[in-house]
């Protein structure tokens, strides 16, 4: 492997001596790591007995994903993993967290795999011997195909399978591994994928996306419960992706109705039936007709609602909302000419509006001190009640990067993304709001789901063609920060 680094001069060395002397300090436990995703790094994707997910017969939908693009290399992470591995030592992780490919552990959602087991097997056990925490995520969108042929995520039966492969999982791992995600990002694995189909397996149907949800629920209910009776000394919960719904004008009754339903649909879908053990009368109200109270069967919300130990929050912006149209709305940004609809189940009229912020490439705006407000809201209305830990676990960026002549990657703009970031994390602490650690997202530029491989989000650049890595500016910044275990003042940055 090849790591390409800028050299730093007396200078930069200099600079950063006085930074250290005015560092804003994490917690002493506070985990400082970065996250991927089986299908979007590890390729060999017909290699060992694995076979397709539904990202793989998605990809080969014509306009599905930009320039056609698929994870069959990716980042060749398969037969690579050690180097990476040794790059996440080098960084200074504390921790790395992952997925497992159902498709690779239990091929078309059937017996296990031992070639696909055997590769998770490594993977931990590389970890381990470099002093990097491994933090297992079971599902990142990679359903097996052939379960999606027998309806996916819309059928009861999945949430089963689910917890059956959960069960494999932990035969495999259960003696290494303590910290146990069940599902990633739910909202968009059904929202997105099966009411917009914007992501696989690119339905367009609000039952099957509001059914898809509720089992996606259970599926996570059902591996709790299993794992936890398995082994009670894991470490177990979810990670949502979560955002802060503002009004636009907050005395206006169709701007707040717009948020509320915007947060609804987004946030407390999965945050109320797995703290409160029930749906909210509004959300019921709203969406329940649509197919969601057609899913719900006796008993269904008690396993939902079992007890976990860590939820984890995604977060990359906020929303801004009205009943009315933006004078200039978000241009945002389509993958592709495929048509796609609203992944809200019911938020016809809901308008997004601009908030004159800086832009990420992929169109996001740039709002750290969100990240603040939604920990402290989730913080104590969830899981302070619950007694559940919090982390950030996915935070991160898209630019257009350059590489420069000496072979550098200097991504100010990413840089200062990551450190803003952290700075609100650390003033939500500050404010009273117990965090217990952050994942960058991601550790490698990588297959971006229906974005293919024209939005990087990576501290280490990946050249697809040689599988070069190359560690950037923010990557280094990152290191410094993990090291100093705090951030410089901005003063001194």
């Amino acid at each position: 492997m090849t790591v390409i680094q800028p050299t730093t001069g007396a200078s930069t060395d200099a600079a950063a001596t006085r930074a250290r002397t005015e560092l804003r300090r994490f917690p002493d436990d506070f985990l400082l790591g970065a996250a991927a995703a089986a299908y979007q790094i590890e390729g060999a994707a017909h290699e060992d007995g694995r076979t397709d997910s539904i990202w793989d017969a998605f990809s080969r939908v014509p306009g599905a994903v930009v320039a056609a693009d698929n994870g069959d290399v990716a980042c060749d992470h398969y037969h690579r993993y050690r180097d990476d591995v040794a790059l996440m030592r080098e960084l200074g992780l504390n921790a790395y967290r992952f997925s497992t490919s159902w498709s690779r552990v239990r091929p078309d959602g059937g017996a296990v795999n031992p070639k696909g087991a055997d590769f998770y097997s490594r993977l931990v056990d590389e970890l381990l011997e470099q002093g990097v925490t491994p933090w297992l995520t079971l599902y990142h969108w990679d359903l097996p195909q052939a379960l999606e042929e027998q309806g996916g995520w819309a059928n009861r039966d999945t949430a089963y399978r689910f917890r059956d492969y959960a069960l494999t999982m932990h035969d495999v791992l259960g003696d290494r591994v303590k910290i146990w995600t069940t599902l990633n990002e739910p909202w968009c694995s059904s929202f997105l994928s099966y009411t917009a189909g914007a992501h696989a397996p690119g339905r367009q149907d609000v039952a099957a996306g509001l059914q898809a949800a509720h089992h996606l629920m259970l599926g996570h209910g059902l591996a709790v419960q299993a794992l936890r009776e398995r082994d009670a000394s894991l470490d177990l919960g979810i990670t949502l992706n979560l955002t802060v719904a503002k009004p636009v004008d907050p005395a206006s009754p169709g701007d707040l109705d717009a948020a509320r339903r915007i947060d609804g649909q987004f946030n407390r879908v999965f945050l109320d039936p797995i703290f409160r053990g029930h749906y909210a009368g509004d959300l019921l109200a709203d969406v329940g007709h649509l197919g969601l109270r057609d899913a719900i069967q006796p008993g269904d919300l008690e396993i939902i609602s079992a007890p976990i130990d860590a939820l984890g929050v995604n977060y990359y912006h906020g929303e801004f909302v009205s009943d009315r149209p933006a004078d200039h709305p978000l241009e945002g940004q389509a993958p592709t000419d495929r048509p796609t609809r609203s992944p809200f189940p019911a938020a016809d009229g809901v308008h997004f509006h601009p908030q004159d912020l800086p832009q990420t490439g992929m169109g996001w705006e740039v709002q750290p001190d969100g990240l603040r407000e939604l920990l402290g809201r989730v913080h104590r209305e969830y899981t302070g009640p619950a007694g559940v830990r919090l982390f950030v676990t996915e935070n991160g960026a898209a630019y257009d990067d350059e590489v420069a002549e000496d072979g550098a990657v200097h991504d100010v703009e990413r840089t200062d993304f990551l450190l803003a970031h952290l700075d609100a994390i650390l003033d939500a602490i500050e404010e009273g709001t117990p965090v217990h650690g952050y994942f960058y997202w991601s550790i490698l530029d990588n297959f971006e789901w229906a974005w293919g491989y024209d939005k990087r989000f990576g501290i280490v650049r990946v050249d697809y063609e040689t599988q070069e890595r190359t560690i950037k500016d923010s990557g280094l910044a990152y290191q410094r920060v993990i090291r100093d275990r705090g951030l410089p003042a901005a003063s001194a940055r």
